[in-house]
């Protein structure tokens, strides 16, 4: 695959073990990084240009020394640590309400009756409209933020679970059932395996969506997190620190789908070995 001319430099700047990689692989690595840079530029030219006043739209440096300032004395780790916990402990939890109720509901059409109008019913409500409720119930605590936060990840990942294991093919059904296999063996020998791609897919949805369940029930009503963050530099109208906060959650977001990636990648290694061969 020939490379065009902006390429051709770029590569020979790359380690040794990165010259046979290819075009594909150049724009995965690079293409994201080039983007920024001309965010980066766009965002200093507007800045430069004094299109808009500073509290509405800091420049780059005001927000990176706000950045490191708050690094620094810990104000950041803290309140990244309290959502970070949110976070996971409500992806956990949605993830395995949502994966014992979709199997449930799979495996049993009388289930599926009986219980998709209210799944469908809760789904329809924005977070938000029922995250005071859940204040209330739950105080002010982290058990509030980490149900919002389960309760906007259910749903995505009860849909992906249903779809999984209803699409395992019929004709791999009846040859476990002529193999006299039990249950936990079709389960475990047939229906994980098959099912799970559309699971992994689901599960990265959830792992952004738990970021924004968290971070929506902090907006409501907390004392620490990032969202009480941004909710407390508004008021002050500190905008650097808004922006920072806010890069923060993007931050996490993105390192919680790449842990999903990777895990996708260890999980369905004889997939990819297959489309290789």
């Amino acid at each position: 695959m020939q490379m065009n001319a902006l390429q051709k430099p770029l590569r020979r700047l790359l380690p040794a073990r990165w010259q046979g990689r290819t075009t594909v692989t150049f724009h995965r690595r690079f293409v994201p990084l080039l983007m920024l840079a001309l965010l980066l530029l766009l965002w200093q030219m507007v800045v430069t240009l004094k299109l808009y006043p500073a509290f509405i739209i800091p420049a780059p440096q005001a927000v990176l020394e706000k950045a490191v300032m708050v690094l620094l004395d810990g104000t950041l780790l803290l309140h990244a640590r309290t959502t970070l916990v949110a976070v996971l402990a409500g992806l956990v939890v949605g993830v395995a309400a949502a994966v014992l109720l979709g199997y449930a509901i799979a495996k049993s059409s009388a289930l599926e009756a009986a219980l998709s109008p209210l799944v469908v019913a809760f789904q329809s409500t924005p977070v938000v409209a029922y995250a005071p409720l859940l204040i209330i119930w739950f105080g002010s605590g982290p058990t509030s933020k980490i149900v919002t936060s389960a309760l906007i990840v259910f749903f995505p990942m009860l849909m992906n679970t249903i779809v999984g294991i209803r699409g395992v093919p019929r004709s791999l059904r009846d040859l476990m059932r002529s193999m006299q296999a039990t249950r936990w063996q079709t389960f475990t020998k047939l229906e994980v395996p098959a099912a799970m791609p559309v699971l992994i897919g689901g599960l990265k949805i959830s792992a952004t969506l738990a970021v924004i369940g968290a971070v929506v029930g902090e907006f409501v009503s907390a004392n620490a997190g990032l969202g009480f963050l941004i909710n407390l530099a508004r008021s002050q109208y500190d905008t650097p620190l808004v922006i920072v906060a806010v890069l923060t959650l993007t931050v996490m977001a993105r390192l919680m789908y790449g842990a999903v990636t990777l895990l996708e990648r260890r999980v369905l290694a004889w997939q990819l070995r297959a489309r290789q061969d």
